[in-house]
């Protein structure tokens, strides 16, 4: 087992992947900006490291001070959580080259998945199914675009190859705005991913947004850990998940599963990753591969007893996975509410001191949350403060749940989205489960 970790993150995740090193006796450095100089991981860390100023370029993007902390502490691997250097193939390289061990997949895999074009690709020839569209990069000539569109059917969406986080998409409608959509979006995929490539895909009016979770070891063993609904979205940005998917059928969840875990072995993927899709009349097509632990990772955890993060650890540590898919059993029902420090109404942040915080507690409830009492929430980063996950036997008995543990939470000193998931949790649509991916925009009326 790895003796010594690096945690080049913050906030929650970095919280959470200490509590998984401390349980497997692995000591830990705490990475940290100025910013962050007194959140709780950095307490709690066996070791901490100031890698620069409030700025995340400055500090938890900094290559060069995330490997040399790694250096002047003596550790062994480092664990880049989610968000930041998670997915930046680079970095993982740099790591490796150093002679860490980079808690995640290996460079060239992270190069594959993080081109949207290659990983489409990829995925055709494993066999896992994929939206209709160009099957490569766009090209200039306007008329072979055009036909293209007509061929795919309106409305189509131009996507940027490097995107992410819902940025580089743009919805085409008609024949007449598609030419000025490619040049825009290419323009916008240029300045925010130094990569101005772009393809086609059918648009798809009214899907459901599900996603697969895997574990897969260096030794070409791979498995499933069923699905989670994460179609409760603003801006393409996820808001609450769940697992299991509300009307996905064990055949299917086999079926889809066993893809994405096949796939794994024909790619060399080593690590903890998701298959992300979208569904729409019971078909799924492959979206992307997010090549990291996933913020969502906890409901699945509820529903399958398995700690990822420690999954992580003992597959970077070398070790074959201790499990196999017939061990992999879903029991009850699991959701997520990712509480932000934003406007409930207009969705700004909203950083500064809490001035009281309490955790909700009570059957079934799990807080994945860095706060406390007059911790300051600093304005550089995600707003993300807490998770708040609910388990149940049942999907009924989790929303229960989850009502109860939203009333109960009290953050004050900032505005938070509390109100908005009260809002969600007591709206018939979603209690009847299978909603789409605007769903929420509807009902907030954006």
């Amino acid at each position: 087992m790895i003796e010594k970790v690096v945690i080049a993150n913050r906030g929650e995740i970095a919280l959470r992947i200490l509590r998984a090193c401390r349980a497997l006796g692995i000591r830990t450095v705490a990475l940290h900006s100025e910013a962050d100089r007194d959140a709780k991981y950095v307490r709690l860390s066996d070791e901490s490291v100031c890698i620069g100023p409030a700025s995340a370029v400055d500090s938890y993007l900094n290559i060069p001070a995330v490997i040399s902390a790694a250096e002047v502490t003596d550790a062994i691997a480092i664990h880049p959580g989610y968000g930041f250097l998670a997915e930046n193939a680079d970095f993982a390289e740099r790591v490796e080259q150093s002679g860490f061990v980079f808690i995640g997949p290996r460079p060239e895999t992270l190069r594959l998945m993080g081109d949207k074009i290659s990983a489409i690709q990829a995925m055709k020839k494993s066999g896992v199914p994929c939206v209709p569209g160009s099957n490569g990069p766009l090209g200039d000539d306007a008329a072979a675009n055009r036909r293209l569109a007509s061929e795919i059917g309106y409305p189509v969406l131009i996507k940027a190859s490097g995107g992410g986080g819902g940025k580089g998409m743009r919805v085409v409608h008609t024949e007449a705005t598609l030419l000025n959509a490619i040049a825009l979006t290419r323009a916008e995929a240029a300045a925010a991913f130094g990569n101005n490539v772009v393809y086609m895909e059918k648009y798809l009016d009214r899907p459901r947004h599900i996603e697969f979770q895997i574990l897969a070891d260096e030794h070409g063993n791979a498995i499933h850990l069923g699905e989670r609904d994460c179609s409760v979205q603003r801006r393409h940005q996820k808001v609450l998940e769940e697992s299991p998917a509300p009307g996905i059928s064990e055949r299917i969840r086999s079926r889809m599963g066993e893809r994405c875990a096949e796939a794994c072995r024909k790619l060399g993927y080593r690590g903890a990753g998701t298959f992300e899709f979208l569904m729409q009349d019971d078909e799924f097509y492959f979206i992307e591969v997010n090549a990291r632990v996933q913020v969502e990772h906890p409901v699945t955890e509820l529903v399958t007893g398995i700690d990822i993060v420690q999954q992580q650890l003992h597959i970077a540590s070398g070790e074959k996975l201790g499990l196999r898919q017939k061990d992999i059993q879903l029991h009850g029902h699991a959701i997520e509410c990712r509480v932000n420090a934003e406007d409930p109404d207009t969705f700004v942040p909203s950083p500064g001191c809490i001035k009281q915080f309490h955790q909700p507690g009570g059957p079934g409830i799990r807080v994945d949350s860095h706060i406390y009492n007059n911790y300051t929430v600093p304005p550089y980063y995600d707003s993300l403060i807490a998770k708040l996950i609910a388990y149940g036997d049942t999907r009924e008995l989790a929303i229960a749940r989850m009502r109860v543990a939203l009333s109960e939470m009290v953050v004050e000193g900032i505005k938070t989205n509390i109100l908005m998931h009260e809002r969600v949790l007591a709206d018939a649509a979603f209690q009847n489960g299978g909603v789409n991916i605007h769903y929420l925009e509807n009902m907030l009326g954006l």
